[in-house]
């Protein structure tokens, strides 16, 4: 067996975090030779172009653009042999990849896992998933009211900052400048309320030691999964009685599920004058006027969102529906006689609120006609 020696760091971040200009720095650092894939989601590679003219320093970096794709997906296989080429330069210390500002980091690090999983002769390793942070961008849209409307999809775009922030293993916080010292406090704890156990550095304008991003224990993808709040939240509350699951941060969660369909309208009130102390809201919901589509509720601070994502299964035609329930009957173990598998399963966090005034809340939006 092989023994796997190149580390893989995977920066992720939303657009204008500061990946590019970390990726600047890491690469004008003396005496290190690091190969880069930057993966971008335009026609023209705009972060590989600023990144070719950062200097001598570059000359010796090799530097691969992936462009019309996002390797979380579309591009996991050239992504994937283009790392191998890459460690075949024994010279090389660690290959990073900059993943596009829209990627999935959870998707990215298991088709990188079970890559690993089946290539035995493979000399690479998945070392580090960094999430760049922009704290003044999380200060005034996730903790605090958004300053205008100019952006209609904000509630979207903070939900997918989140998730890049709950699936990682090191926090670079970056643009700590921009806010003054209580301020970045604040950021710090909301960020804690959310992921509480990857590492956090911060830093301005993206400069951070390339020993601090290397010198870590390997990433785990069980436990990396598992400092999602949500997913704490649904493994610790699987079995809970009547009050809230906390932790000892003081953070409660508990899953709200009910077969029943919510009422639009009323939902859409709900939202609207959504209780301030819930951190972060995740799941799977439907209205009693549209059987057929899954909708993803997420809230994230003071942004939430409901996105149509896909179909219920009991809303597909009779035949293929059977076809389907022949192949994998397990499916049937959760169905419901006049829902099918439609349901509400919603993850709710959040410090001092009462669970059974939620309860009360969610189920005032339930179409009671439904």
């Amino acid at each position: 067996m092989s023994t796997r020696e190149v580390p893989v760091v995977i920066i992720t971040g939303y657009l204008g975090s500061g990946k590019t200009t970390l990726m600047q720095n890491i690469l004008k650092q003396e005496d290190r030779k690091i190969a880069l894939i930057v993966n971008d989601m335009g026609s023209v590679n705009i972060d590989a172009s600023i990144l070719d003219k950062t200097g001598n320093q570059v000359a010796q970096v090799e530097m691969v653009e992936m462009q019309n794709g996002c390797i979380c997906c579309t591009l996991r296989d050239e992504f994937m042999a283009e790392i191998e080429r890459l460690s075949e330069d024994k010279s090389v210390e660690a290959i990073f990849v900059e993943a596009s500002g829209i990627s999935e980091p959870s998707s990215i690090a298991g088709a990188f896992l079970n890559y690993e999983e089946m290539s035995e002769n493979t000399r690479v390793y998945l070392k580090t998933v960094v999430s760049v942070v922009d704290a003044d961008r999380i200060y005034r849209e996730f903790l605090h009211n958004l300053t205008s409307d100019e952006d209609a999809e904000e509630g979207d775009v903070i939900n997918l900052i989140i998730d890049q922030i709950e699936f990682c293993n090191l926090m670079v916080l970056n643009k700590i400048d921009l806010l003054s010292a209580e301020q970045l406090k604040e950021v710090k704890e909301g960020l804690r309320d959310l992921q509480q156990e990857a590492e956090m550095i911060e830093c301005m304008n993206g400069k951070v030691d390339l020993d601090a991003i290397l010198e870590k224990e390997d990433f785990d993808y069980d436990e990396a999964l598992a400092y999602s709040a949500v997913q704490r939240a649904l493994n610790n509350c699987e079995h809970e009685d009547e009050k809230a699951c906390v932790d000892e941060y003081g953070i409660s969660s508990f899953v709200f599920e009910e077969r029943k369909p919510f009422n639009r309208e009323a939902f859409n009130k709900f939202v609207e004058d959504y209780p301030e102390a819930l951190i972060r809201t995740k799941g799977y919901i439907w209205f009693s006027d549209d059987w057929e589509h899954v909708q993803l509720f997420e809230q994230a601070g003071r942004n939430a969102s409901t996105t149509e994502v896909s179909e219920w299964v009991s809303a597909w035609p009779e035949e293929e529906l059977d076809k389907v329930v022949n192949d994998f009957p397990d499916i049937k173990d959760d169905w419901d006689e006049v829902y099918g598998d439609r349901c509400n399963q919603v993850v709710f966090i959040g410090k001092g609120y009462e669970k059974a005034e939620i309860v009360k809340l969610l189920y005032d939006c339930i179409d009671k006609a439904g």
